[in-house]
């Protein structure tokens, strides 16, 4: 029976998406508008921390544009590429119905948009509502060129919590003093990593605590007795973040857009992708209160960041405080950098909302299970004699894996084109469902297991079938949260936990109930997370680390998900104009 409903409801979002993935693009006006955009992603200078500097950015702001939709409204986003350098656009958390090929990370589902040219993406925003974002997915380009992506309940259906006297996007981010695509290709050159951010940003300003910032610092104008909705994003590459605002509390309602039974904390807590929305009231005596975000380092090994919080001002309107000079903001008492306590508590005691308009209950009768392990390692370099910032030696890189395999996406033919195709040589289809060996991987540093080599395997998945997998954190050469997020879905997260994960002990612990839904989980330290989910969207989607530290590192790989039994089940060809390698 459960099937059969399945079916339907399926069938049914399917048929309506698949009106907006023909060809023509011809969209009802019945079920759906067209929000149309033009991206003009190129050069623009800016003053950070006493310096200019030319970094990338789409129309000449940052963050970019925000796109507000309502859920099942089809987006057409024009993106002409300015800059000197390859660019794709990933609509991070979006479905995709049938749409894999406007998913946009490079190589994957498609070729990047190259210098001097042009690309339209087009797809349905459907069966979602929240808070999501849009960014680069081209090496560190994301680090400027990415925005906000708010989808509003449809007409006749309310947020499933009071409505808020307004909604307001907070970006978290980080900065560099250099060209973050020159950071990144000298760090992988050399075979070390790329060197960590100078500073981090609310809404793409850094905040007093840093050179020369004060007077670019992001101020929020409230007013008393009135409830607000931050739309909170971490667009950061690399860091997770504590945030909080001075004597404020906030009720969590949403995550990666999807709604959660009320949660009320001081501090929220986001991974690189998270999204979390919160309602916070503004209940204290006028004045000016600092909002404030410092990294939460997971790395037991000691690692370099920036000990300095970005900063903006909650500011109520009337009283003195209205004067910028009258007051000086309080500042909220952060969690210690290595606070593992405190994420673990936050992330675990989140929960979805049955009631919800889009929940979807967990699958059970897995019929894929995965044990997935992540973590850090070393390769051969790639370019003989260049890797001599390594400690292992001149012919060593860094490199990062899962299941003990590095993962490097092709650069002839995206994975989506070779799959539809079926051309060979740019993938095989044995990605482990296991590690190559059992032990502690929580303490353990196996050395046998150091040693990776680049490959591009996948996995490959039958339509509507339900997977499971185990993310389990290694203690191979240094132990962190890895932040993994998968594309085309969201997913149940059933446990999370320390330790080495034993399924006779923590299974009992599965929330099959009102489990969290999302996209991207941070894999506690030394620990592990289940997930679940259904592959019921036919395309090829990347999992893969969220911290762009790890991901050109290896940390990936990709599903293949074939094309269900109807023909509204299938993946169409396609667009003629797509990008070509």
């Amino acid at each position: 029976m459960e099937s059969r409903i399945f079916l339907f409801a399926y069938t049914l979002v399917i048929t309506l998406t698949a009106a907006t993935a023909s060809s023509s693009w011809k969209v009802s006006a019945s079920y759906s508008n067209v929000v149309e955009h033009t991206f003009h992603v190129g050069n623009l200078s800016v003053r950070r921390m006493c310096r200019e500097q030319t970094i990338i950015a789409v129309n000449g702001s940052l963050p970019g544009p925000t796109l507000r939709v309502t859920e099942g409204d089809t987006l057409v986003i024009h993106v002409v590429n300015k800059s000197t350098y390859n660019v794709s656009i990933h609509w991070h958390g979006v479905f995709q119905l049938l749409t894999a090929w406007a998913d946009g990370p490079g190589y994957a589902t498609q070729c990047p948009i190259q210098p001097g040219n042009k690309y339209t993406y087009k797809f349905r925003v459907t069966k979602q509502e929240g808070t999501l974002w849009w960014h680069a997915h081209t090496s560190y380009m994301r680090a400027t060129v990415y925005g906000a992506l708010i989808i509003r309940p449809r007409a006749g259906r309310s947020y499933p919590f009071p409505t808020p006297h307004e909604e307001v996007p907070i970006m978290l981010g980080e900065w560099w003093n250099a060209n973050v695509m020159d950071v990144e290709r000298i760090g992988m050159a050399i075979g070390g990593v790329p060197n960590v951010s100078d500073a981090y940003s609310i809404n793409g300003r850094l905040g007093d605590l840093f050179p020369c910032s004060k007077k670019h610092t992001y101020k929020l104008n409230v007013v008393k007795g009135k409830t607000y909705l931050l739309r909170l994003i971490n667009a950061a590459l690399n860091n997770q973040f504590f945030f909080k605002i001075a004597d404020h509390k906030f009720t969590v309602v949403a995550i990666d857009a999807s709604y959660t039974e009320p949660y009320h904390t001081d501090v929220v807590v986001l991974g690189p992708g998270q999204t979390t929305d919160v309602l916070l009231k503004t209940d204290q005596p006028i004045g000016d209160y600092y909002m404030a975000a410092h990294p939460y380092v997971s790395a037991m090994l000691p690692a370099p960041f920036v000990p300095t919080a970005t900063t903006g001002i909650l500011r109520y309107r009337g009283g003195t405080a209205s004067i910028p000079s009258a007051s000086t903001p309080k500042m909220p008492i952060l969690p210690g950098f290595n606070d593992t306590p405190t994420a673990h508590r936050f992330h675990t005691n989140l929960t979805g909302l049955k009631n919800g308009p889009f929940f979807v209950k967990v699958p059970r009768n897995v019929d894929v299970k995965m044990l997935i392990t992540v973590g850090v390692g070393i390769s051969p370099c790639q370019t003989p004699n260049a890797c001599v910032a390594n400690p292992f030696g001149s012919n060593i890189l860094f490199s990062a894996s899962m299941n003990n395999q590095s993962f490097q996406l092709p650069i002839s033919l995206s994975l989506l084109e070779a799959f539809v195709k079926g051309a060979k040589g740019i993938y095989t289809e044995d990605f482990p469902d296991q590690p190559p060996l059992k032990f502690n991987y929580a303490t353990d540093n196996n050395q046998s297991l150091w040693m990776t080599l680049k490959n591009t395997k996948v996995k490959r998945l039958k339509f509507n079938s339900k997977v499971e997998i185990v993310f389990q954190n290694t203690n191979i050469l240094s132990i962190e949260s890895h932040v993994m997020h998968l594309h085309g879905f969201n997913f149940h997260v059933l446990a999370q936990g320390f330790g080495t994960y034993n399924q006779k002990r923590d299974k009992k612990n599965f929330n099959y109930v009102n489990p969290q839904e999302r996209n991207t989980v941070a894999v506690p330290t030394g620990g592990w997370a289940v997930i679940r989910f259904r592959a019921n969207n036919p395309g090829v989607w990347l999992m893969h680390c969220h911290m762009d530290l790890h991901m050109p590192m290896g940390l990936a790989t990709a599903f293949l998900v074939e094309d269900g039994p109807y023909p509204w089940m299938k993946l169409p060809p396609p667009p003629e104009d797509i990008p070509r390698c």
